[in-house]
């Protein structure tokens, strides 16, 4: 590909002094606004990956970027060796907002789930008595949870913990969407296990959606054995899709919920661990926290995030314009879709190789057109635009979609 001086600049810079654990499409963003990035040539774009759903609320959000600037000019920072105006705030609304006792706020979404997983442990051996060296958390094969030494011991893919070793023990790890794999494990480690975690719908493993009614099972499952259900819903939570929290398709209220990504509402990265007081108040002063950890700008940033997702019902327009994408990529006939599936607004199409092209070179072929999107697994595009986006504009981007699939035929 032939690059203009200003692209070739900023790329040469990265490829000089950033480290090399990214492989990003070639094309340089500069500007973004609603469903749409512009590069550094003025050439404008859908985005269709939403910085893996961390920009629900659209780019640059007026209100969430008034009240990041707001905050930003009174107080940005304290630690939370004080107390502040902002927290407190935050930490009611989003108990009223997911209606879990206690928040504990982080910032990353491997943050929260290190949250997660720690307060799991502690829990199992207060609470239920589990030896600590005995105690185990079991996850599913495919998941993707982050990337910190103790998050990448769950994955069973060889690029996340490949030569990263000693990894950390008290893993167990069963098939995704397999109910009786979670039953047999409850009953031979059942006593041992402090949780379960799973997202609702694993996304980087090429958005594989579970059959209707296995969170339920799951869930029954771990109440039976008296082992806690972790959602992972860092990236499938507040509104991406078509259910404010993924795990309320299948009517259930997990033990913990982890959020992250759009609870920043693309400005600021801010997670955060939901649960009840009789998991949550197991953890007593010194013994976990973060300096920025409910920070007065995320404070502010998530009150915002989460109520513009609540005022523009971003939920229903979600479960309402991924049905609408679903059916207008199934009109695509083309021997590169093999598959199609999602749930709202998240979506994946399978690639199939064909005419020496696969997934990435139907990406490249769609960043020409206009519409950004990138491959999970290389045979899997991910399309989750942000939820902003107008039912007119999910019809103009999938013919963006189809020319480019069209062209490489």
């Amino acid at each position: 590909m032939k690059f203009t001086a200003k692209e070739k600049h900023y790329m040469d810079m990265e490829s000089k002094y950033g480290a090399k654990n990214y492989h990003p499409l070639p094309v340089v963003l500069e500007k973004g606004k609603g469903a749409f990035v512009w590069d550094v040539n003025g050439k404008k774009y859908f985005d269709f990956l939403s910085s893996y759903s961390a920009i629900n609320q659209g780019h640059c959000n007026p209100k969430i970027v008034k009240a990041l600037c707001d905050q930003a000019h009174k107080l940005c920072l304290t630690s939370r060796a004080f107390y502040n105006t902002c927290l407190c705030d935050y930490e009611k609304y989003i108990h009223d907002y997911f209606g879990y006792d206690r928040v504990l706020p982080m910032n990353s979404g491997a943050e929260g789930v290190e949250t997660a997983l720690k307060l799991a442990r502690r829990w199992g051996n207060v609470k239920k008595g589990i030896p600590n060296n005995k105690i185990k958390i079991i996850c599913c094969k495919g998941n993707f949870h982050g990337r910190t030494i103790t998050v990448i011991t769950m994955s069973d893919d060889p690029s996340s913990y490949s030569n990263y070793g000693p990894l950390t023990p008290g893993f167990i790890q069963i098939p995704y969407n397999d109910t009786k794999a979670l039953e047999k494990t409850l009953d031979k480690y059942g006593k041992e296990t402090c949780a379960f975690i799973v997202e609702p719908i694993q996304g980087e493993a090429g958005i594989m959606v579970p059959d209707d009614g296995y969170l339920k099972k799951c869930y029954d499952l771990c109440h039976k054995h008296n082992v806690l259900f972790i959602a992972d819903e860092v990236q499938t939570g507040i509104a991406r899709t078509g259910r404010m929290l993924c795990s309320q398709w299948d009517n259930v209220r997990p033990d913990m919920v982890i959020l992250g990504k759009a609870l920043g509402g693309g400005v600021l990265p801010v997670s955060a661990c939901l649960a009840d007081d009789d998991i949550m108040l197991n953890i007593a002063p010194g013994e976990h926290g973060s300096t920025f950890g409910g920070f007065t700008l995320a404070a502010r940033v998530a009150v915002e995030a989460l109520k513009f997702v609540k005022d523009e019902h971003l939920t229903e327009k979600s479960e309402k314009l991924g049905k609408v994408f679903r059916a207008e990529i199934a009109k695509i006939k083309s021997p590169y879709i093999s598959e199609i599936r999602g749930r709202g607004l998240l979506n994946a199409v399978v690639i199939k190789p064909h005419n020496g092209k696969e997934a990435w070179d139907v990406c490249l072929e769609m960043m020409k057109n206009g519409l950004l999107a990138k491959p999970t697994h290389r045979h899997i595009i991910r399309f989750a635009p942000p939820l902003v986006i107008t039912e007119a504009q999910i019809k103009q981007a999938v013919k963006i979609i189809a020319k480019s699939i069209k062209s490489l035929e």
